[in-house]
């Protein structure tokens, strides 16, 4: 591992810390984890058939540091580009992160514009997104 990797990890190790402890409480009610790249990827419902409680989660996946989230194995799947535009951003801000997704919302919001679809770094990672994963080099 490279230093800058090194550091990157332990950049965003405490945002990486409450992904890890949310993980450890989803493991006790049944979700399983596998690493992948370096990512720490959980399955809320790792046999595929979420229960009714997925209806009420704000998410499909979500990202804390170096853990992803996700409610199935293949939402973790299908999402993994995304998901990785997120822990790049978690490398780049830290801690920070965690106030600045919430102001970037607030800000589009006060825009008159959509607080998740305009938030500036969803749209980084739905670019991401369209490029896959592992990332495509030119």
């Amino acid at each position: 591992m490279s230093l800058r990797a090194a550091a990157a990890y332990v950049w965003a190790a405490p945002c990486t810390a409450v992904g890890l402890a949310l993980a450890a409480l989803a493991y006790l009610a049944g979700a399983r984890a596998r690493r992948v790249a370096g990512v720490v990827e959980v399955a809320l419902w790792p046999g595929g058939q979420p229960g009714p409680l997925a209806r009420r989660l704000p998410f499909t996946a979500i990202t804390f540091g170096h853990t992803v989230i996700a409610l199935t194995w293949q939402e973790q799947h299908r999402l993994r580009a995304h998901e990785r535009e997120h822990v790049r951003q978690y490398e780049r801000w830290g801690i920070v992160f965690f106030a600045a997704y919430p102001l970037s919302s607030l800000w589009q919001m006060l825009r008159g514009r959509h607080y998740y679809w305009d938030n500036w770094f969803e749209v980084q990672a739905r670019a991401a997104e369209r490029l896959g994963w592992p990332p495509r080099r030119p």
